[in-house]
């Protein structure tokens, strides 16, 4: 019996397939880099710390990049970076997870980011509102066994959660967690280089926005706008990893 990929041809439409080759190619740059042989720890680190910090400021925690360190302040934008720093220190070591139960690694993403902010009951659990848990278990199903590329895959599993909102707090950043996790268990970004979240900050919040509502549209047109805008963060994620190299 054959099943049907729902994810495949969302590379057929029109500039995907360019975007994410463009994607592919700069991440095979920052694979290539010298200086990785040296100092791979230590731009995993960095691209870690840069990750966590332009997530933070994509959730609108306005901390300037030299004052992002631990302990945090006990306020909200506090908690929010805290939790975008937890998050990010997870994604390199979830991809085994993921290939095998990417609901129980969603689930992980939305403990480490939210425990001592809401109930243990909340913690890794889907709202209870109907139709949510059913949602994210499919697109769980579908994204997991799709052979799709990786940056497409992705963000789906970015734009999907996002839209959703499974968990009710914290989601964003565990939706661009999450899409990283994608990249590094699809063999996109084997040791969790790249900084998409800076790529995504450098296209500028309000174009991550439009982009988003593009997709939740669910047209052709505004599927391939948030598929290219993603795969573009990618590219540029990797190009700054590079400058981290450097």
């Amino acid at each position: 019996m054959t099943t049907t990929d729902a994810l495949a041809p969302l590379a057929a439409l029109p500039g995907v397939a360019e975007a994410i080759d463009a994607a592919r190619a700069a991440m095979d740059g920052l694979l290539r880099e010298p200086a990785l042989r040296r100092q791979r720890g230590e731009v995993r680190a960095a691209a870690r710390l840069r990750s966590a910090w332009a997530s933070a400021q994509l959730s609108g925690v306005a901390v300037v990049w030299e004052e992002f360190a631990p302990p945090f302040d006990d306020d909200e934008p506090g908690r929010q970076a805290q939790a975008a720093l937890q998050v990010a220190t997870e994604v390199g070591g979830l991809a085994d997870t993921w290939r095998r139960a990417p609901l129980q690694a969603l689930a992980r993403l939305h403990t480490v980011a939210m425990t001592g902010q809401v109930s243990d009951d909340e913690l890794g659990r889907p709202r209870p509102e109907p139709g949510v848990s059913e949602r994210l278990t499919t697109m769980a199903d579908v994204v997991v066994s799709s052979e799709a590329p990786g940056v497409l895959v992705a963000g789906i599993v970015h734009a999907d959660l996002m839209a959703l909102r499974p968990f009710g707090s914290a989601d964003d950043v565990v939706a661009r967690a999450a899409s990283r996790v994608v990249l590094v268990a699809r063999g996109v970004d084997p040791d969790a280089l790249t900084v998409p979240e800076m790529g995504l900050l450098e296209l500028g919040t309000d174009a991550y926005r439009e982009a988003l509502d593009a997709y939740a549209v669910g047209s052709r047109e505004g599927l391939a706008h948030w598929l290219i805008f993603h795969a573009a963060s990618v590219q540029r994620g990797a190009a700054f990893a590079r400058t981290l190299c450097r």
